[in-house]
């Protein structure tokens, strides 16, 4: 309840409600995916991702996977707000390579899901049972994938969400702008 003293000003009771509701709605406006995403801040995650990757390949620190895991996982719960690698994607590289270029959020989240589950196994397979074989091997296929989104554009977790979509798996509501072209590029039908 909004209520204001004669001159339209907020009273102390509401002051008092706002500070009380304001923690509660910061913190949750930390969590949820940005949409759109700026292709060019995706695509410089990728290419930190496969830096890791391919890092963790050639010394074998798999012990990596966790670090891989857990940046993926922050980038699932808040897109680039938690996710350190996000944070310097979107504010230090993708200003410098200049205006953005805006997709569509959900397919981004999910491909971002999908490096969760096989970084999320790739530490598994090696913290847990100590697979050697099989950690390199979701390392490499997470090298493959980011290797291909940071320099081609090309998005299998993308790919795999529109044929998700098409097959009804997925909602089209879901990504109203995967389904109507005018609405990712901007432009009116």
């Amino acid at each position: 309840m909004i209520t204001k003293n004669g001159a339209g000003n907020r009273t102390h009771r509401d002051t008092r409600n706002r500070q009380l509701y304001e923690p509660v709605c910061t913190v949750m406006s930390l969590f949820g995916f940005p949409n759109p995403v700026n292709e060019k801040a995706a695509r410089t995650v990728a290419a930190g991702v496969l830096v890791i990757a391919l890092v963790a390949l050639a010394t074998q620190w798999l012990w990596l996977s966790i670090v891989l895991a857990i940046g993926f996982l922050l980038r699932v719960l808040s897109g680039p707000r938690l996710s350190p690698l996000g944070q310097f994607a979107t504010r230090v590289v993708a200003p410098k390579l200049g205006p953005a270029k805006l997709v569509a959020g959900p397919p981004k989240r999910f491909a971002q899901s999908v490096g969760l589950v096989v970084t999320a196994a790739a530490t598994l397979a090696w913290f847990g049972f100590g697979a050697e074989g099989l950690t390199n091997v979701l390392l490499a296929l997470i090298a493959v994938a980011a290797g291909l989104e940071s320099i081609f554009a090309v998005c299998l977790g993308c790919i795999i969400f529109g044929y998700l979509m098409r097959t009804g798996l997925v909602p089209e509501d879901t990504c109203e702008a995967c389904n109507n072209i005018s609405l990712r590029y901007g432009q009116t039908v």
